[in-house]
């Protein structure tokens, strides 16, 4: 699946930055980026000070601590006093009975720490803010080792505060992997966790840690050559994390839980990282074909081949009168590559021989560079590879579920992938186009072009997968980032069912999501002359209008949701940031048990 050819060149080839790449044909495949190789573990100790003794030899130790509960103060008028923090206020250091005892083994300096930072610090009541690192020689002699004491949030004993867990998850994967990335000259780290609620949250917790751990040591090394090659925590072997645990607890089934829950974080990783691969190769590297190939790999490299990946040409899209997506095709230096990737949950999954899986479709746009065609963009031309953002998203939820294997949900993931480019061919500002659904398209505006590759994909998954519910990523309208901002993705639907599943998951993974007004009065602005309708409206609700332009290619019974990430999908510091991958990864996890309940 390298894509490079067995002859007399090859060495040489070997020593290119585009292995694949020459003047007369495009790239036939995209490198992808390894995950950091650190081995993350979890295991149990008694107390503190035995799970980092003195025969301990972790060169980095995280000790994890949890502010106190505050207490509600009531006013005159026995209401509760808004909580709110004083920034001015002096807090007391404190500790939990299992911290105290290591920090009577290194001589309170861990309250010497609090003293001077816990201004800022507060105990520790923001998961993953951090003391600053102490060094501290053994008595006997040996290695100087590295304590890092850090946030875990407000504690609380409530099994059910799953916003809690997963901020808590989150923050701490991010800030140990930034740690581990900037203490230099260690192979081996641990964090030390005091007793956390054992539950069901905790492995979510531990799932959250793993997956932003790795994905934070993310590098695209693809394209860089020599001393360029940057590798975040290249001397770090291994990261451990012990929880301090009760004597009666069952350690074994415990830690079993742990360790299949980071391992769990670990696959959606993967996913993340294919997202940002995508987002960040150019397009002399990534084209229509080296997207459909790395789809194929996907499949390919699935667990038990639950996955499978099917192409559809030219002449098969053709067949199926898909003339929104192939009008704007004509231009592009690839022919057009319709992406369809099918996971096939195990059989076992199914509770009975006659229960039908749910059937769910992802879509994501697939505009690996966009010029905005004959409607040439005057500005910002350059990001323009990030305009495959939600096939991105959808391509990396199709990795990490062909890891995960979810149970009693039958998923189709789906892009339409070609670029929005400029030649003889291509089409011009009121060119009219017939989509699969038999619908006539006016095009006022060749760079509202994702639109109607969407339109014959939405077809494809209502009409010939006959899909349940479907969802849709792209990065579909600059007026999304204008009313959001870079943070927050968009999300347009009319189920309140499926908005509340899209919320959940946007929790769960922590990507922000806001819904959107589907205002039907803005139809009008769509009306054509000549055609259906047309693929753009007036200046004002730009966001809105794309969304109401898609309701027209999926059937009024079937639950749909249109989520435009154009602004969190782009970092401008760090490039891409994989947004989607996991929430769309989240969401079709959490459809079998939403319907269960």
């Amino acid at each position: 699946m390298s894509g490079t050819t067995s002859n007399s060149n090859e060495k040489s080839k070997m020593d290119q930055s585009f292995k694949t790449w020459s003047f007369d044909e495009p790239c036939k495949t995209m490198a992808w980026s390894p995950l950091s190789d650190i081995e993350l573990t979890a295991t149990t100790a008694t107390t503190a000070v035995s799970s980092s003794s003195s025969d301990d030899d972790t060169d980095l130790i995280f000790v994890g601590v949890y502010a106190p509960k505050k207490q509600k103060e009531e006013d005159d008028d026995g209401k509760e006093k808004d909580d709110d923090d004083d920034d001015d206020e002096e807090m007391e250091p404190y500790l939990s009975d299992t911290v105290q005892s290591l920090d009577s083994k290194l001589g309170g300096v861990l309250t010497e720490l609090l003293l001077e930072n816990n201004k800022e610090f507060k105990n520790g009541a923001k998961a993953g803010t951090t003391l600053p690192t102490v060094r501290i020689s053994n008595s006997d002699g040996g290695k100087t080792q590295r304590y890092i004491v850090i946030g875990l949030g407000t504690e609380t004993n409530d099994e059910n505060d799953d916003d809690k867990t997963t901020t808590v998850g989150n923050a701490l994967g991010k800030a140990l992997a930034t740690h581990c990335d900037k203490e230099k000259k260690i192979s081996s780290a641990k964090l030390v966790l005091p007793a956390v609620v054992k539950s069901s949250q905790q492995q979510q917790m531990f799932t959250d840690l793993s997956s932003t751990f790795y994905s934070t040591l993310y590098d695209d090394n693809r394209h860089r050559t020599k001393k360029s090659v940057k590798i975040a925590a290249k001397d770090v072997k291994t990261l451990s994390i012990e929880t301090i645990g009760d004597e009666a607890d069952d350690d074994a089934v415990l830690v079993s839980s742990w360790n299949d829950a980071l391992l769990r974080g670990k696959k959606i990783a993967y996913g993340i990282s294919m997202a940002k691969d995508v987002v960040n190769a150019p397009h002399n590297v990534l084209n229509s074909v080296s997207l459909a190939d790395t789809a194929k790999r996907i499949a390919d490299e699935s667990t038990d081949g639950c996955l499978s990946c099917t192409i559809l040409d030219k002449t098969e899209c053709e067949q199926r009168g898909m003339g929104a997506y192939l009008g704007v095709a004509r231009a592009s230096e690839t022919e057009p590559q319709f992406i369809h990737i099918t996971y096939t949950p195990p059989s076992s999954s199914s509770t009975t021989a006659s229960t039908k899986n749910k059937r769910v479709g992802i879509i994501g746009k697939g505009l690996l560079f966009d010029t905005g065609g004959y409607n040439i963009k005057t500005a910002g031309m350059e990001l323009m590879k990030f305009d495959c953002g939600g096939a991105a998203a959808v391509l990396g939820a199709a990795r990490a579920i062909g890891q995960l294997q979810p149970p009693g949900i039958e998923c189709h993931f789906v892009v339409a992938a070609c670029e929005n480019m400029i030649n003889e061919k291509g089409i011009v500002p009121s060119d009219i186009l017939t989509a699969s659904n038999g619908k006539t398209i006016e095009v006022l505006n060749t760079d509202a072009e994702g639109r109607l590759t969407l339109a014959d994909a939405l077809v494809f998954c209502d009409q010939e997968l006959q899909c349940d519910s479907i969802i849709e990523l792209s990065t579909l309208t600059g007026a999304c980032m204008v009313a959001l901002g870079q943070k927050v993705c968009g999300v347009w639907t009319e189920d309140d069912k499926l908005w509340d599943q899209i919320s959940s998951a946007a929790k769960t993974t922590e990507e922000k999501s806001w819904r959107m007004p589907m205002e039907e009065s803005y139809n009008e602005q769509l009306k054509s002359k000549v055609a259906d309708l047309s693929n753009l409206g007036s200046r004002y609700g730009g966001a809105i209008t794309a969304a109401l332009f898609l309701q027209n290619f999926v059937s009024k019974k079937v639950p749909f949701a249109h989520i435009d990430i154009a602004g969190p999908v782009w970092d401008d510091k760090d490039g891409a940031t994989g947004f989607g991958a996991k929430l769309a990864t989240e969401w079709i996890v959490q459809q079998q048990q939403q319907d269960n309940e």
